[in-house]
């Protein structure tokens, strides 16, 4: 019953019942039945609770009818759960009162178990349960230099000062960094997906913030050992890497061993396709903005990416980026269906 499912038929490239959709940050901010449940604090209290956090993963499922669920989570539940120190500030992001800058902090950052991640394992079992067998769940993480950035900066940045003097200045520590995070993503997608769920991605959200120089030197290695040691346990599982800002990034980032790749709205997907091959499987790509400005603007943006696909088999529909939280539902829901009833097949 797998093949029958839209998403992972268009994640291999074949032709679905209609083009499938999802929504980065899908579960919760913009969703009124999100708030009623979520309570107060730090979304990573709300993670550690499974039911709780099973029931806002299918709220979107269940609203929508989208093709796939993505697990409740956090990029920086693995670090959290280790004891690193980091949290979740509510309207800012993650934060770090001792960020990680000399070799001394790598004691806090010790290798995940899966131990420190049952709660996470939890829900997953809750959610394979619930979920029909044409909606797969998602596993996802932070690549290492996303998470990475976020423990050095010790906040989110907009200039990754911290980060890339550590990265031209202490090379061989930044290197290690990377590798335990690395080895901390594999650990921690593998238990979502050795527990159910079917595809999984690996969000590198701040790799755009890089030249392609540094890119490939201090990062793509570290992304690649990510996908390559998942594929090589799941091998029939596909992997989406994705980034924001990363068009210069494409071909580097095309090359971890992902089955699909995730464009934000910058790249055209014909522009994609014209420079990684006509087979390349791509995610996306809506201007969350477009969603903000309404139905008047959000519909003809959607036409736009589905004239821009041009009907190939291998097109995910998503945002270029994650669900603002003042979007509007029903601005989402006519998304959802005006994609679903153009594509029918």
């Amino acid at each position: 019953m797998t093949e029958q499912a839209p998403f992972l038929a268009a994640a291999n490239g074949k032709q679905a019942q209609h083009t499938p959709v999802w929504f980065m940050r899908q579960a919760g901010r913009s969703l009124p039945e999100y708030h009623e449940v979520r309570g107060e604090g730090s979304i990573l209290h709300a993670i550690k609770q499974p039911e709780l956090s099973a029931e806002i993963t299918l709220q979107p499922v269940k609203r929508y009818g989208v093709d796939a669920a993505v697990l409740y989570s956090d990029i920086v539940v693995a670090p959290h759960a280790v004891g690193f120190g980091i949290d979740v500030q509510p309207g800012l992001g993650p934060v770090a009162d001792q960020p990680f800058r000399t070799r001394a902090d790598l004691d806090r950052l010790r290798p995940l178990d899966y131990d420190d991640i049952s709660y996470v394992i939890d829900t997953v079992d809750l959610l394979v349960k619930e979920l029909p067998s044409d909606v797969p769940l998602l596993a996802f993480a932070g690549a290492p230099f996303t998470v990475g950035s976020y423990l050095i900066e010790g906040r989110p940045s907009k200039d990754y000062r911290y980060t890339k003097a550590m990265m031209h200045t202490d090379p061989v520590l930044f290197g290690d960094l990377m590798d335990r995070l690395a080895t901390s993503a594999i650990t921690f997608i593998d238990a979502q997906l050795e527990h159910g769920a079917r595809a999984f991605q690996l969000f590198d959200s701040w790799a755009g913030s890089l030249s392609k120089a540094d890119y490939e030197r201090f990062v793509l290695p570290h992304s690649k050992r990510v996908f390559a040691e998942l594929i090589n346990r799941h091998p029939d599982v596909a992997g989406i890497h994705f980034g924001i800002g990363c068009d210069h990034l494409l071909e580097s980032m095309n090359t971890v061993g992902n089955q699909v790749l995730g464009l934000d709205w910058r790249t055209t997907i014909t522009d994609a396709r014209a420079r990684l091959g006509n087979d390349l499987v791509v995610q996306g790509n809506l201007d969350p903005s477009l969603v903000l400005a309404g139905v008047d603007a959000a519909l003809p943006g959607a036409e736009a990416v589905l004239a821009d696909n041009a009907g190939h088999p291998g097109h995910i529909f998503n945002l270029g980026h994650g669900v603002h939280k003042d979007s509007d539902p029903g601005v989402l829901q006519a998304v959802v269906d005006l994609v679903h009833e153009r594509t029918a097949r």
